[in-house]
């Protein structure tokens, strides 16, 4: 049996007498390998190594930095095919989605590269003569990354790369959904010229390892992508100290369908922003507003597009969906269909749990028409493949319907009016909002929610500021 380990200060640990879990294929329910669950003290050590590291870390000019960066970028693209199946064993994605995300963190890892010698600061006026006030971008420190499990290799590109071209040094917490992936990542880490400490990679419980990063002194800042409850956690631990988080939460993406959208490319857009990742990610489409002259025709176009969606295990053949990441995101799911039908509204296509050869977390692709904005599943994330469909008859309803929601991380409109995009653009509160295509964020832009879906950002090169702190000197000089 496969046995991971803690990579500490450029060294993987002994797992000795520390508790071990098990790692479960969601598509099989097979137990692929076992992970070490570090204590308190090993978080310590971890962020001492990296406390330890900046130091030198943060002196290396950022090209240089980023040099270290293109090493990996040049190991995870030799080790793709590894990354993608490691994946698609342990949390279900299929296989080809896989090789996109093991792709994507190559791609961020170079991207942020790119940035190093995009660090700008300022020069401010002064009031006063003979005086230059000068803001510098100054790294911050040792950082946490608290990783989620429907993206595990993508988002170590967003916790590692902006990190460490700023200057800064990392602790990388693994899912324990998930940590396979992290592992082979600090074998690369390992097998790179990096310094030893600028990367540390451990597994464990979040309420516990979770914990010790956001409340230990050391720690500069912690991002966290996660449920909203995680962030609340992060936040009120973090508090024992002062200290700074990002925070990457939940969603309820609101879907507006207007009666004079292309309405063909809108079924393919809505399909894709909900089916992707088995609609286990924060930016899915996660409820559909449509104007009721179009209602019946748009229900019955995206259920016949959402039921002929296959689901299979990811390793044995190229399917549109996986499997949910573990039984109780499973029967999470099923509780909120539930839910519906009991609130009134209407099974269109599944609606029910699967398995396949009597294994697996796999859940049907399923349309719920007949909804009401103040039914259960229009307001709790879902995470899953699961549509609910309501109506309405004016852009002012829908506008007011999307806003009235704790989350606020993506949203999109379809409609083939110019005033009415403007209009959705100034008047939907949301972090992003997204005309006439998928849910999908670029690595250039600015991935932010607002109210509960977050604080902070990622991406960009405002993304990147995140990961800095300001200094400001004022410098009074001789006539």
């Amino acid at each position: 049996m496969k046995e991971t380990k803690l990579y500490i200060n450029g060294e993987f640990i002994d797992n000795g007498t520390r508790e071990m879990r098990d790692n479960v294929n969601p598509a099989t329910e097979e137990v692929i390998s076992r992970f070490p669950m570090a204590t308190d003290a090993d978080v310590e050590a971890a962020v001492d190594a990296a406390y330890e590291a900046q130091k030198s870390w943060e002196k290396i000019p950022p090209i240089e930095r980023a040099n270290y960066l293109m090493e990996l970028v040049a190991l995870v693209r030799e080790n793709q095919e590894l990354f993608a199946r490691t994946n698609t064993e342990e949390m279900g994605k299929p296989l080809a989605q896989s090789m996109d995300e093991a792709g994507w963190l190559a791609d961020y890892l170079q991207y942020y590269a790119a940035c190093a010698r995009h660090i700008k600061g300022e020069i401010i006026p002064s009031d006063r003569p003979n005086e230059n006030i000068l803001l510098y971008r100054m790294p911050l420190g040792v950082c946490a990354g608290v990783m989620p499990w429907n993206f595990p290799l993508f988002l170590i590109g967003r916790k590692v790369a902006p990190a460490l071209v700023a200057g800064n040094t990392v602790v990388l917490k693994a899912s324990s959904d998930c940590p396979n992936g992290a592992y082979e990542f600090a074998k690369l880490v390992d097998q790179s010229s990096l310094p030893k400490g600028v990367i540390n990679v451990i597994t464990g419980a979040g309420s516990t390892t979770g914990t010790a990063l956001a409340t230990n002194p050391k720690v500069a800042m912690v991002s966290l992508t996660g449920s909203t409850n995680a962030g609340k956690a992060i936040m009120r631990s973090a508090a024992e100290n002062v200290t700074k988080v990002s925070l990457e939460l939940g969603g309820k993406a609101p879907v507006i369908v207007m009666a004079d959208c292309d309405l063909d490319d809108t079924i393919e857009h809505v399909y894709n922003s909900r089916i992707i990742n088995t609609g286990q990610a924060c930016n899915c489409a996660e409820r559909v507003y449509v104007q009721e002259e179009i209602y019946d025709e748009f229900v019955e176009k995206i259920t016949a597009r959402i039921g002929s969606a296959t689901y299979g295990p990811g390793l044995a053949g190229d399917f549109d969906m996986g499997p949910l990441v573990n039984k109780g995101q499973q029967e999470s799911v099923d509780a909120l269909v539930q839910s519906a039908i009991a609130e009134g509204a209407t099974i269109k296509c599944g609606g029910h749990k699967a398995t396949v050869d009597g294994k697996g977390c796999f859940y049907e692709p399923t349309v719920i028409a007949d909804c009401t904005h103040d039914m259960t599943i229009m307001r709790e994330e879902i995470f899953g493949p699961v549509l609910p469909i309501t109506k309405f008859k004016t852009l002012d309803e829908a506008i007011e319907k999307a806003n009235d929601c704790i989350y606020g991380l993506t949203s999109s409109i379809y409609t083939t009016s110019y005033d009415t995009v403007m209009r959705a653009m100034n008047e939907i509160k949301f972090g992003e909002t997204y005309v006439n295509r998928e849910h999908f964020e670029a690595f250039q832009g600015f991935h932010q929610g607002v109210r509960q879906s977050g604080i902070g950002g990622d991406d960009g090169e405002h993304g990147l500021d995140e990961y800095t702190d300001t200094h400001i000197c004022y410098i009074d000089y001789k006539n």
